[in-house]
Protein backbone atom coordinates (compact mmCIF):
# COMPACT_ATOMS: atom_id res chain seq x y z
CA UNK A 1 0.00 0.00 0.00
CA UNK A 2 1.13 3.74 -0.93
CA UNK A 3 1.41 5.81 2.19
CA UNK A 4 -0.14 9.31 1.27
CA UNK A 5 2.54 11.94 1.56
CA UNK A 6 1.41 13.74 3.88
CA UNK A 7 -0.30 12.73 7.01
CA UNK A 8 -0.15 15.19 10.31
CA UNK A 9 -0.74 18.63 9.96
CA UNK A 10 0.57 21.45 12.48
CA UNK A 11 -1.23 24.57 13.21
CA UNK A 12 0.03 27.73 14.78
CA UNK A 13 -2.23 29.22 16.90
CA UNK A 14 -2.34 33.05 17.91
CA UNK A 15 -3.14 35.09 14.34
CA UNK A 16 -3.13 31.46 12.59
CA UNK A 17 -6.08 30.26 13.84
CA UNK A 18 -7.51 33.85 15.94
CA UNK A 19 -6.31 36.80 16.26
CA UNK A 20 -3.30 38.10 19.14
CA UNK A 21 -1.12 40.61 17.85
CA UNK A 22 -3.44 43.46 17.48
CA UNK A 23 -4.24 43.20 21.30
CA UNK A 24 -0.04 43.68 22.04
CA UNK A 25 -0.19 46.68 19.78
CA UNK A 26 -3.12 47.91 21.60
CA UNK A 27 -1.21 47.25 25.07
CA UNK A 28 1.68 48.86 23.50
CA UNK A 29 0.15 52.43 22.71
CA UNK A 30 -1.01 52.36 26.30
CA UNK A 31 2.48 51.92 27.87
CA UNK A 32 4.06 54.10 25.56
CA UNK A 33 0.99 56.55 26.77
CA UNK A 34 1.83 56.47 29.99
CA UNK A 35 5.09 57.19 29.59
CA UNK A 36 4.91 60.21 27.54
CA UNK A 37 5.67 62.64 30.12
CA UNK A 38 9.25 60.74 30.06
CA UNK A 39 10.25 59.85 26.38
CA UNK A 40 8.67 59.91 23.17
CA UNK A 41 6.50 56.88 22.10
CA UNK A 42 9.10 55.76 19.56
CA UNK A 43 12.22 55.84 22.02
CA UNK A 44 10.08 53.77 24.05
CA UNK A 45 8.82 50.98 21.91
CA UNK A 46 12.41 51.09 20.78
CA UNK A 47 13.48 50.17 24.46
CA UNK A 48 10.78 47.77 24.99
CA UNK A 49 11.90 46.25 22.41
CA UNK A 50 15.27 45.62 23.04
CA UNK A 51 14.10 44.20 26.48
CA UNK A 52 11.70 41.75 25.24
CA UNK A 53 14.50 40.45 22.81
CA UNK A 54 17.01 40.35 26.09
CA UNK A 55 14.42 38.96 28.31
CA UNK A 56 13.20 36.13 26.17
CA UNK A 57 16.09 33.85 27.58
CA UNK A 58 14.34 34.35 31.18
CA UNK A 59 10.84 34.62 30.55
CA UNK A 60 9.62 32.70 27.41
CA UNK A 61 6.94 33.97 24.87
CA UNK A 62 3.86 35.05 26.08
CA UNK A 63 2.34 37.85 28.51
CA UNK A 64 3.82 37.71 31.82
CA UNK A 65 7.15 38.16 30.05
CA UNK A 66 5.67 41.22 28.37
CA UNK A 67 4.41 42.62 31.67
CA UNK A 68 7.60 42.15 33.26
CA UNK A 69 9.59 43.75 29.90
CA UNK A 70 7.23 46.78 30.31
CA UNK A 71 7.83 47.44 33.87
CA UNK A 72 11.88 47.08 33.02
CA UNK A 73 11.54 49.79 30.34
CA UNK A 74 9.02 51.83 32.68
CA UNK A 75 12.40 52.07 35.19
CA UNK A 76 15.12 52.56 32.50
CA UNK A 77 13.62 55.51 30.96
CA UNK A 78 12.56 57.26 34.47
CA UNK A 79 15.94 56.70 35.69
CA UNK A 80 13.91 53.90 38.34
CA UNK A 81 12.10 57.09 39.18
CA UNK A 82 8.73 55.58 37.86
CA UNK A 83 5.74 56.88 39.53
CA UNK A 84 3.52 53.75 41.52
CA UNK A 85 0.54 54.84 39.76
CA UNK A 86 2.43 53.94 36.48
CA UNK A 87 3.75 50.43 37.53
CA UNK A 88 0.45 49.37 38.97
CA UNK A 89 -1.30 50.52 35.45
CA UNK A 90 0.99 48.33 33.99
CA UNK A 91 0.40 45.49 35.98
CA UNK A 92 -2.99 46.42 35.43
CA UNK A 93 -2.91 46.20 31.65
CA UNK A 94 -0.63 43.14 31.63
CA UNK A 95 -3.72 41.47 33.22
CA UNK A 96 -6.18 42.86 30.57
CA UNK A 97 -4.23 41.01 28.10
CA UNK A 98 -5.10 37.90 29.73
CA UNK A 99 -8.79 38.14 29.22
CA UNK A 100 -9.11 39.54 25.69
CA UNK A 101 -11.74 38.27 23.78
CA UNK A 102 -10.95 35.40 21.25
CA UNK A 103 -11.65 36.24 17.73
CA UNK A 104 -10.98 33.55 15.20
CA UNK A 105 -9.91 34.11 12.05
CA UNK A 106 -12.09 34.06 8.60
CA UNK A 107 -11.68 30.27 7.41
CA UNK A 108 -10.26 28.91 10.34
CA UNK A 109 -13.42 26.73 11.27
CA UNK A 110 -14.74 25.15 7.98
CA UNK A 111 -10.69 24.38 7.03
CA UNK A 112 -10.31 22.29 10.44
CA UNK A 113 -13.57 20.76 9.71
CA UNK A 114 -13.04 19.86 5.98
CA UNK A 115 -9.65 18.37 7.41
CA UNK A 116 -10.27 16.60 10.42
CA UNK A 117 -10.70 12.93 10.06
CA UNK A 118 -8.50 13.02 6.93
CA UNK A 119 -5.50 14.02 8.58
CA UNK A 120 -4.01 14.11 12.31
CA UNK A 121 -4.35 17.56 13.51
CA UNK A 122 -2.03 19.31 16.13
CA UNK A 123 -2.25 22.81 17.64
CA UNK A 124 1.22 23.59 18.14
CA UNK A 125 1.49 26.78 20.13
CA UNK A 126 3.98 28.30 21.95
CA UNK A 127 3.49 30.93 25.13
CA UNK A 128 2.02 31.19 28.60
CA UNK A 129 0.28 27.77 28.95
CA UNK A 130 -2.83 29.31 31.12
CA UNK A 131 -3.26 31.69 28.22
CA UNK A 132 -2.84 29.92 25.58
CA UNK A 133 -5.53 27.34 27.24
CA UNK A 134 -7.83 29.61 27.69
CA UNK A 135 -7.69 31.09 24.10
CA UNK A 136 -8.17 27.52 22.73
CA UNK A 137 -11.00 27.06 25.13
CA UNK A 138 -12.92 30.22 24.15
CA UNK A 139 -12.20 29.73 20.56
CA UNK A 140 -14.41 26.63 20.06
CA UNK A 141 -11.91 24.86 18.31
CA UNK A 142 -9.81 22.28 20.34
CA UNK A 143 -12.57 19.73 19.38
CA UNK A 144 -11.40 19.86 16.12
CA UNK A 145 -7.87 18.65 17.07
CA UNK A 146 -6.49 15.21 17.79
CA UNK A 147 -3.26 16.72 19.68
CA UNK A 148 -2.26 19.93 21.54
CA UNK A 149 1.37 20.90 22.32
CA UNK A 150 2.35 24.16 23.61
CA UNK A 151 6.37 24.58 23.72
CA UNK A 152 8.51 27.10 25.77
CA UNK A 153 9.25 27.45 21.84
CA UNK A 154 9.57 26.36 18.12
CA UNK A 155 12.77 24.69 16.83
CA UNK A 156 13.58 22.18 14.90
CA UNK A 157 13.95 20.06 17.21
CA UNK A 158 10.72 20.90 18.77
CA UNK A 159 9.60 19.98 15.03
CA UNK A 160 11.26 16.77 15.41
CA UNK A 161 9.66 15.77 18.78
CA UNK A 162 6.18 16.81 18.04
CA UNK A 163 6.10 14.81 14.17
CA UNK A 164 7.76 12.18 15.46
CA UNK A 165 5.32 11.78 18.63
CA UNK A 166 1.97 12.79 16.29
CA UNK A 167 2.77 10.62 13.38
CA UNK A 168 5.50 8.74 11.94
CA UNK A 169 7.93 11.44 10.58
CA UNK A 170 8.42 14.50 9.87
CA UNK A 171 8.49 14.22 6.22
CA UNK A 172 5.06 13.05 6.00
CA UNK A 173 4.22 16.44 7.73
CA UNK A 174 2.93 20.12 7.41
CA UNK A 175 3.31 23.39 9.49
CA UNK A 176 0.98 25.55 8.70
CA UNK A 177 2.03 29.41 10.26
CA UNK A 178 2.04 32.75 9.82
CA UNK A 179 5.35 33.40 11.68
CA UNK A 180 8.24 32.62 9.04
CA UNK A 181 10.38 32.09 11.91
CA UNK A 182 8.65 30.26 13.92
CA UNK A 183 6.85 28.15 12.00
CA UNK A 184 8.11 27.50 8.65
CA UNK A 185 11.88 27.88 8.64
CA UNK A 186 12.10 25.10 11.59
CA UNK A 187 9.74 23.00 10.31
CA UNK A 188 10.91 22.57 6.76
CA UNK A 189 14.73 21.93 8.22
CA UNK A 190 13.17 18.80 10.24
CA UNK A 191 12.04 17.73 6.44
CA UNK A 192 8.34 18.69 6.51
CA UNK A 193 6.30 21.20 4.58
CA UNK A 194 6.17 24.64 5.45
CA UNK A 195 3.33 26.71 4.62
CA UNK A 196 3.40 30.52 5.28
CA UNK A 197 -0.39 32.55 5.99
CA UNK A 198 0.26 35.65 6.01
CA UNK A 199 -1.22 38.17 8.87
CA UNK A 200 -0.95 41.72 8.57
CA UNK A 201 0.27 42.18 12.02
CA UNK A 202 3.30 39.97 12.46
CA UNK A 203 5.54 40.45 15.23
CA UNK A 204 9.22 41.89 14.63
CA UNK A 205 11.34 39.36 16.39
CA UNK A 206 9.27 36.75 14.05
CA UNK A 207 9.80 37.66 10.61
CA UNK A 208 12.60 36.26 8.63
CA UNK A 209 13.37 36.29 4.67
CA UNK A 210 11.05 33.46 2.93
CA UNK A 211 12.88 30.52 2.30
CA UNK A 212 11.98 30.40 -1.27
CA UNK A 213 14.73 28.17 -2.48
CA UNK A 214 13.14 25.33 0.06
CA UNK A 215 11.16 22.82 -2.14
CA UNK A 216 8.76 22.16 0.69
CA UNK A 217 7.79 25.75 1.23
CA UNK A 218 4.72 27.24 0.41
CA UNK A 219 2.59 30.44 0.42
CA UNK A 220 -1.65 30.68 0.96
CA UNK A 221 -3.20 34.12 0.88
CA UNK A 222 -5.62 32.49 3.78
CA UNK A 223 -6.47 29.24 5.59
CA UNK A 224 -9.33 28.69 3.27
CA UNK A 225 -6.84 27.99 0.43
CA UNK A 226 -5.14 25.18 2.22
CA UNK A 227 -7.63 22.14 1.15
CA UNK A 228 -6.73 23.06 -2.34
CA UNK A 229 -2.85 23.12 -1.58
CA UNK A 230 -2.97 19.95 -0.02
CA UNK A 231 -5.17 18.14 -2.98
CA UNK A 232 -2.36 19.26 -5.28
CA UNK A 233 0.47 17.22 -3.05
CA UNK A 234 -1.25 14.66 -3.47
Amino acid sequence: MTLRPLATIGFDADDTLWENEQYYRLTEEHFTALLADFAEPEQISGRLLEAEKRNLAYYGFGIKGFTLSMIETALEVTDCCAPARVIDDILRIGRDLLSHPVETLPHARHTLERLAGDYYLILVTKGDLFDQERKLAQSGLGELFDAVEIVSDKTATTYRRVFSRNGDSPNRAMMVGNSLKSDVVPAIATGAWGVFVPHELTWVLEQVEKPLEAPRFREIAHLGELPDLLASLQ
